[in-house]
């Protein structure tokens, strides 16, 4: 059986987590100033690349 020869201490331990932390996606500005993720409609105005897909989406609901 694998036994830990010696205690692991909490500072070393902690250390070992520090990395663990999540990260802020990467958001891009669109044309109407609202944040969103790159290479998605933006969900406020609907545009994607200066093309609307707003009415593409209740057309399809």
């Amino acid at each position: 059986m694998a036994v830990p020869k010696s205690k692991v201490s909490k500072a070393r331990r902690d250390k070992r987590r520090a990395n663990w932390k999540l990260e802020v996606p990467g958001l891009i500005k669109c044309e109407c100033g609202a944040y969103r993720l790159p290479h998605r409609v933006c969900p406020a105005c609907g545009k994607y690349n200066g093309r609307s897909y707003a009415k593409d989406e209740a057309e399809a609901k």
